[in-house]
């Protein structure tokens, strides 16, 4: 479905939203927020799919895909101009830079990542650079971007991970998974499936090439670390293991390294099946953390102390099949169901615990939820 040129998309409700309330009751018109879903083409995706959510009502709007990214299953948004960076996962690496105006999605620019499945990304705090962390290759690239318009300026300058982990199956060679910069801006930081290691790679003073490498936190051994998520105010972070379904919650220390606190397991209690953990999030006010089990295809709810301590209070069914990505949208949580190929919406309560809401939207092979 097509935009409605005389509508906009940050104010329309549709007549969806009304069908998605209880019984059909009519309601007042509700802001919506601009989103997209990113996912796989080989899962019965199309490309990135625009959609329109009424956060009020849990209603969804879908429009037309955009077939210029395909297998999107990650991307970061320029706050200054703009831009959205998607990775295109495969065997030969990409990373495109589109723009969205007025509902019309236009690519500019399509450049390698330097590496094979390219799973996350990461925009430096003054929109110079672009990290990349390459999954199968076990590699980071920094991307060097032209200040003014955001777009590449250079080739991808790739850095290798060394090292393996015991699980032979999916351990048997370095597997970046996330990258992020240090708020010093002297550091890329990356976590490693392969390695069970956070990497600290150090940056030159116009932050757009890395030096050496550093470890700066050694997981336990097996546990497989995916993603990390920052609390708001405090020196800490909060690591998401894949393999082990754990959530470590570490110090930041004044240079590069990382200190384990406590450890905390993502699973219901007298789980016993497979399951892989996924995504990571933190509310905005650092009150509440969430993390999702594959698998399990459950959500774990834990409340953050004042010091950053965890303490879990609620494990709750996703909604789908294999929750993939959690995005905190104020008092609602989105679940991105990759194998049931839905975006699931939950109430967040007033502790944080988490409650059903509204329609699910339709989005075959969903890896991501971004803002549009």
């Amino acid at each position: 479905m097509m935009i409605d040129d005389r509508l906009t998309r940050r104010t329309l409700l549709g007549a969806a939203a009304v069908a998605a309330l209880p019984g059909g009751a009519l309601a007042a018109p509700a802001a919506t927020r601009a989103l997209y879903a990113g996912g796989y083409n080989k899962e019965g995706g199309a490309g990135l799919l625009p959609l329109d959510y009424a956060p009020a009502a849990g209603a969804w709007r879908a429009h037309a895909a955009v077939a210029a990214a395909p297998d999107a299953s990650w991307g970061v948004r320029h706050p200054r101009l703009g831009l959205h960076y998607l990775v295109q996962e495969g065997s030969a690496g990409k990373v495109a830079v589109l723009r969205e105006r007025g509902g019309a999605w236009q690519r500019l620019a399509l450049v390698d990542s330097g590496g094979a499945d390219p799973c996350h990304l990461a925009l430096s705090a003054d929109g110079g650079a672009l990290a990349v962390a390459n999954y199968s290759s076990g590699s980071v690239a920094l991307i060097a971007l032209d200040p003014r318009t955001g777009l590449p300026r250079a080739a991808a300058q790739v850095v290798p991970h060394r090292g393996r982990g015991p699980d032979a199956e999916r351990q048997p060679a370095p597997h970046a998974h996330w990258v992020g910069f240090s708020p010093d801006r002297q550091w890329l930081w990356s976590v490693d499936l392969g390695a069970d290691t956070i990497f600290a790679h150090r940056l030159d003073a116009a932050g757009t090439r890395l030096g050496e490498t550093r470890a700066a936190y050694r997981a336990v051994a097996g546990s497989g670390p995916r993603h990390l998520a920052f609390h708001p105010r405090l020196p800490l972070a909060y690591l998401v293991a894949e393999l082990d379904n754990s959530v470590t919650v570490l110090r930041r220390g004044a240079d590069y390294r990382f200190t384990a606190l406590a450890r905390h397991s993502t699973l219901p209690a007298g789980f016993a099946g497979k399951s892989q953990a996924g995504a990571i999030a933190i509310d905005p006010r650092g009150r509440w953390l969430y993390a999702s089990n594959r698998g399990a295809d459950s959500v774990a709810v834990y409340a953050i102390a004042a010091d950053g301590a965890l303490t879990p209070i609620q494990h709750i069914a996703g909604g789908g099949r294999w929750p993939r990505h959690l995005r905190v949208l104020d008092s609602r949580l989105l679940v991105a169901n990759e194998r049931s190929g839905t975006i699931d919406g939950f109430s967040v309560g007033r502790d944080g615990r988490l409650s059903p809401f509204g329609a699910a939207a339709r989005a075959p092979g969903v890896a991501f939820i971004g803002e549009a």
